[in-house]
């Protein structure tokens, strides 16, 4: 198994889950999601969450990004507990804080790209930052499409606008779940650039949830997920590096 990071790269810490459990159903039908998983993600990191179907990765995403409810265990978002937070403080948070990815993009289609990009912070009464807004959206390369409206652009480019609109408002940190998931190969390497470049950059920090060795090639680490526990760490993976861990799940699975 891979060394566990050091402790003095994991003094700066944007997300910590400690214990964290998921438990749905009761009795015979119970089924445990997560298994006292502790994980922490730096600060301008870029992390990948792998493993075999129904291993938890999305339900550990979901349960750290403030998207669903957690059975046991604790999970901040820098030194905020989620789980003391009533529902309004935890919408303020995620709106607030956090910056969201989704593999179905989530434009709305009677906006233009622009538009949807400063969504989450006109319905927060904020104003973007124009200095950063610029930088953000001179980065993903769509500063000629802005007036588009989603059903004019590619999916490559709507995705691009969906990296735009989560950088956008300078959250703590960016969740994708499976962000490339419904891209061609080239358009979803364009987007990984942008997110990796977002880490390197600008400092974001983006933990991403992905079945693909390729997609987690562009992480800095890889976090395995095998029966909702956390089974071992990849720094610097490769492609080749993660298609290999990956096997060894397979095998596990098939002699067990």
């Amino acid at each position: 198994m891979t060394t566990a990071p050091t402790a003095d790269r994991t003094t700066a810490v944007a997300a910590r889950a400690t214990d964290l459990s998921k438990i749905y159903g009761q009795g015979e039908t119970q089924v445990v999601a997560l298994d006292r998983v502790s994980v922490g993600f730096r600060q301008a990191e870029f992390t990948a969450i792998m493993g075999p179907s129904g291993s938890g990765k999305s339900t550990l995403m979901h349960c750290v990004a403030g998207l669903d409810t957690f059975s046991s265990g604790s999970v901040r978002i820098g030194d905020t507990e989620l789980g003391a937070l009533k529902d309004k403080q935890l919408t303020k948070l995620r709106r607030d804080k956090i910056g969201f990815i989704f593999q179905a993009f989530n434009l709305l289609p009677t906006l233009t790209a622009l538009e949807n990009i400063t969504l989450p912070m006109d319905i927060a009464g904020r104003k973007p930052d124009p200095q950063w807004l610029d930088t953000v959206i001179g980065m993903i390369g769509l500063s000629g499409r802005l007036g588009h409206r989603p059903a004019q652009l590619s999916g490559g480019q709507q995705q691009r606008v969906a990296v735009a609109r989560a950088l956008a408002s300078k959250p703590d940190i960016i969740f994708g779940d499976e962000p490339t998931g419904n891209l061609d190969s080239r358009s979803g390497a364009e987007v990984l650039g942008f997110l990796r470049n977002s880490v390197r950059e600008l400092g974001q920090t983006v933990v991403m949830v992905t079945h693909d060795p390729v997609a987690a090639a562009y992480a800095d680490r890889v976090v395995f997920l095998a029966d909702g526990r956390i089974v071992d760490e990849m720094d610097g993976p490769t492609a080749d590096s993660v298609l290999d861990r990956m096997k060894q799940f397979d095998a596990k699975g098939r002699t067990s």
